[in-house]
């Protein structure tokens, strides 16, 4: 039986001779155990904001409508979408028209983040185990955002849906509108309307 490819539904979806998105590994070795996020601000079909955590070597990714808050009393809508490549953390520029995602996208944020959900004997539990139990929480060390967030499976099957919300602590700041105030890259320092007119930068 051979290894599953986690970018199967991915690939399915793109063709990569119109698309500059990665092709990616299918289980990235060399950063198997890093823990690095990536929020994309993508101007597709709606606006919105692709929050994504690198475990196991993939991307687990969620399209949040209205993007992340710093305030811990909003609790954002997460949908959850098809794994993505490692190599995606760095993708900036334009999807074609006539493909899956057409529209604008923007490394919004990036960082790493940290695993801070422990059992009953202190051992930190893994976070594919926590996604998989359907409520995870980790601390963000980003450019934009800080601090602890958590992530809870609201509903199941066919529909599933999830929340992303902001933990109580030193870093929420309910004041904070950052998908609104702070809409630079934090990748090229370009604008959504600029990285439109330029497509991709190496």
């Amino acid at each position: 039986m051979g290894k599953k490819d986690f970018l199967k539904d991915y690939r399915e979806k793109r063709d990569f001779d119109l698309s500059s998105e990665p092709f990616g590994d299918s289980y990235n070795k060399t950063l198997q155990d890093k823990k690095i996020f990536v929020i994309q601000e993508h101007d597709a079909t709606t606006l919105h904001f692709d929050f994504r955590l690198l475990v196991d070597g993939v991307l687990k990714s969620w399209a949040v409508p209205k993007g992340p808050s710093t305030d811990p009393d909003e609790k954002r809508l997460a949908i959850p979408t098809e794994d993505h490549p490692a190599e995606y953390a760095d993708f900036e520029g334009v999807i074609p028209e006539d493909q899956y995602g057409a529209g604008t996208v923007m490394v919004w944020d990036a960082g790493t983040y940290e695993n801070d959900k422990t059992d009953e004997k202190g051992n930190l539990i893994p976070i594919s185990q926590q996604l998989k139990s359907g409520h995870a929480t980790f601390r963000l060390q980003g450019k934009k955002l800080q601090g602890g967030y958590t992530l809870i499976r609201t509903q199941e099957g066919k529909d599933e849906k999830w929340i992303l919300k902001k933990v109580k602590d030193k870093e929420a700041d309910a004041r904070r509108n950052p998908v609104k105030t702070e809409n630079k890259s934090v990748l090229t320092g370009r604008t959504m309307s600029q990285i439109r007119k330029e497509g991709p930068k190496e």
